[in-house]
């Protein structure tokens, strides 16, 4: 039987009917943010919040952790590197799918990107952890467009996305994360975009003070993230069960970060933020999208 099955079944056993439908409403968050709300329908333990769920969740998490020994050997020694080659092609054949899910949800959210042109028409975009430029064919035709990434393993399949999408003219490629983007100048560029990013960064707060500092007055700030779920959820108690495994395999990426709240306390003048449940995978389901006006 699969751990994840095996699991799932002694949580069920343990507990006396732990499901139920649960109705999740997101919030309305900073200046003239999105009110409408999403509806959630997911596994729902009933003993939430109780200390069993704590324990066994603990527990759970200990026991993956111990299976993913070797993984942090591989790590400890150097070996972990060559899997950092690989991640390039697993994105790119991941993101085909996300793409073909996420469609009418970024083709919606970037749509509004032509409103931050400059008054000449010109647009500057700045991509935070490009990878294999799934973004590309969402942005304005004449769209400025630097790429910055810190795998630069990524650069093939970047330049195929490139010659698939020529109606953007393409600035440069800059191995960097997005904690350190030195290169760029203050106030140089009208928006920042960052997909599927901040849950593997290692500073979210020293990443959004780069945005802040690159972004010109009145530039703003794009974002689709997947997020932790709510903590009355089975999802959210797997987010936390698999998140050492996830880790690796994911170059670094976490499944339980509370990423709206760091976007909320970045200093913006204007946010708009929804949650959003995402047609993917129950571990990454919950999503923010929105943008920050500097």
């Amino acid at each position: 039987m699969p751990f994840p099955f095996t699991m799932f079944m002694v949580a069920s056993f343990y507990f006396e009917n732990p499901y139920r439908t649960c109705r999740v409403f997101s919030p309305v968050v900073g200046v003239n943010a999105w009110a409408d709300g999403a509806v959630y329908s997911c596994w729902s333990p009933r003993w939430s919040g109780s200390g069993k769920m704590t324990i066994l969740m603990k527990f759970c998490t200990l026991v993956v952790s111990v299976l993913c020994l070797p993984l942090h050997l591989m790590h400890a020694v150097g070996l972990y590197e060559i899997y950092k080659r690989v991640f390039p092609f697993c994105v790119y054949r991941i993101s085909i799918t996300y793409n073909k899910k996420m469609h009418d949800k970024k083709k919606e959210l970037f749509r509004s990107l032509p409103e931050f042109n400059k008054p000449d028409g010109q647009l500057t975009l700045l991509e935070i952890g490009c990878g294999s430029g799934t973004n590309f064919e969402f942005y304005p035709p004449g769209c400025r467009v630097i790429c910055t990434d810190p795998n630069p393993h990524f650069q093939k399949y970047l330049n195929k996305s490139m010659g698939e999408n020529d109606h953007l003219k393409y600035d440069r490629f800059m191995v960097a994360s997005g904690e350190d983007m030195r290169s760029v100048e203050d106030e140089s560029v009208d928006v920042v975009v960052c997909t599927l990013v901040l849950c593997s960064v290692k500073d979210i707060p020293q990443t959004l003070r780069e945005v802040h500092r690159i972004l010109r007055p009145g530039g703003a700030f794009f974002f689709i993230e997947h997020v932790v779920a709510d903590t009355s959820t089975w999802s959210y108690f797997f987010q936390h069960v698999f998140q050492p495994a996830w880790y690796y395999f994911g170059d670094g990426c976490e499944i339980t970060r509370e990423t709206w709240k760091h976007v909320e306390t970045a200093g913006f003048s204007e946010l708009k933020l929804r949650h959003v449940e995402a047609p993917l995978l129950f571990l990454i389901k919950p999503h923010i999208t929105g943008y920050a006006v500097k």
